[in-house]
């Protein structure tokens, strides 16, 4: 084979065979195929697509051209979650608890934080002493034991992946459903679940705009998961507001124990338990009425709390912080961002709301930069919110008060403020499987 040929039957819109697309993944792994050609095979998809079948097997040489995690140890079916990435988006540390609660066995590996969004390794960090890394054998006990455990991603997994989006990153092939879906996937199957759950996220915080767009992409995510035998479904939420009243990561953390307290937003609650059913479902638990039913008993009779409670305390944090939130530290400076007229929000541009908690530092700006984990916003009226002037809206936290104007700033400019209340769409938009 020749990765030239290779490259001019893709652009002659011609699928390429489950051989064809190994070769080209070896070799740019093994570093026998240079960036150039890549590149050009890569701008060929964006253009021409790929079928089912094509994208199945390039997401798996992607995963299997590292560690692939062996979870066939765990007593029942694996379940795992994914979100395309929002912003105040703390579900996984809701919905884990919850889903151990009911039976189920959650074996997560998540990623950190990267430009506006929020990473749930870095809102675990929040908790003292708590441990994000942890050797297969004690990860696969974890589950065994409590039904629980969330790591950050072994540096060995989908390393492909790691390759293939640098150069997409400089060529202009970022935005390419098959291309994202296939990254996306591979870390997915590399992980081990057996079933999956895909939070896809839809709105001016994510990275698809559109719910026609949203769709497109999670039907190429539920396909590949067909193809390589997963049970995958996909659920598009709303991410044109932030998702409950915290961005930031001790914030975030605190709104975590308070929605397993019961005294979460409505809306953060709704879209957990939601998503918690959807998961029992997929592990093979209990019917989907069924299952609701059971995650609302358990977060009511508290049994999702002490999940969580005995996660933190296996990976050795402390567990003092369910009960004392004074241990999860936020920010000494505040500022209030007051309201500006009467009236009603009826628009945030969450990404610029994401990026204003980066500016107060509860994010990074590069790769493995430094992070405040005390910094963020608490947010105390969103879109259909009514509002009088002068009135907080937000209170913004940081550890650096010289950050506060520009961040008061991004913010501000990120509320549409208006007379007439807005249609607030519910914040489960679609179910694809």
């Amino acid at each position: 084979m020749r990765m030239y040929d290779i490259i001019l039957k893709k652009r002659a819109n011609v699928p390429l065979t489950d051989e064809e697309i190994r070769f080209v993944i070896d070799g740019y792994v093994k570093g026998d195929i240079p960036d150039y050609q890549v590149s050009a095979l890569l701008m060929t998809i964006v253009f021409n697509g790929m079928s089912a079948r094509e994208l199945g097997t390039l997401t798996l040489a992607m995963a299997q051209s590292g560690h692939m995690v062996d979870l066939s140890s765990i007593d029942g079916i694996t379940v795992d979650k994914h979100s395309t990435g929002g912003v105040g988006d703390k579900t996984t540390l809701i919905i884990g608890p919850l889903v151990a609660a009911c039976g189920g066995k959650v074996a997560k590996m998540s990623g950190r934080g990267l430009g506006h969004t929020g990473g749930t390794i870095d809102k675990m960090e929040s908790i003292p002493n708590l441990k994000v890394s942890l050797e297969q054998d004690d990860f696969i006990n974890q589950v065994n034991r409590i039904g629980l455990a969330v790591i950050g991603q072994s540096e060995g997994l989908a390393p492909a992946d790691k390759k293939l989006y640098a150069l997409r990153d400089v060529t202009g092939t970022v935005d390419s459903i098959p291309l994202i879906a296939s990254s996306v996937m591979s870390k997915k199957l590399a992980s081990g679940a057996q079933a999956i759950l895909l939070d896809v996220k839809v709105g001016s915080g994510a990275f698809m705009k559109t719910i026609d767009d949203a769709r497109a992409l999670a039907k190429a995510m539920v396909d590949i998961g067909t193809e390589n035998g997963r049970s995958v479904k996909a659920v598009l939420t709303d991410m044109d507001r932030p998702l409950g009243h915290a961005i930031g990561n001790a914030l975030e953390i605190r709104e975590v124990i308070d929605t397993l307290k019961g005294r979460g937003p409505q809306d953060l609650t709704h879209e957990c338990l939601i998503m918690a059913a959807h998961m029992l479902v997929l592990s093979h638990i209990c019917d989907y009425e069924t299952a609701l039913s059971r995650v609302q008993d358990a977060l009511d009779s508290g049994e999702a709390l002490e999940r969580l409670r005995l996660m933190i305390e296996a990976q050795g944090g402390n567990i003092h912080v369910i009960n004392d939130e004074s241990l999860l530290a936020i920010g000494k400076f505040t500022y209030d961002v007051t309201a500006p007229q009467d009236g009603y929000i009826i628009h945030m541009n969450t990404e610029q709301c994401g990026i204003a908690s980066v500016m107060l530092g509860a994010g990074r700006t590069v790769k493995d930069g430094p992070i405040d984990y005390s910094a963020g916003i608490v947010m105390h009226k969103k879109t259909g919110d009514s509002v009088i002037c002068g009135e907080s809206v937000a209170t913004l936290y940081t550890s650096d008060e010289s950050l506060i104007p520009n961040a008061a700033k991004t913010y501000v400019e990120a509320i549409t403020f208006g007379t007439t209340a807005p249609t607030v769409v519910d914040t489960i938009l679609d179910i694809v499987e």
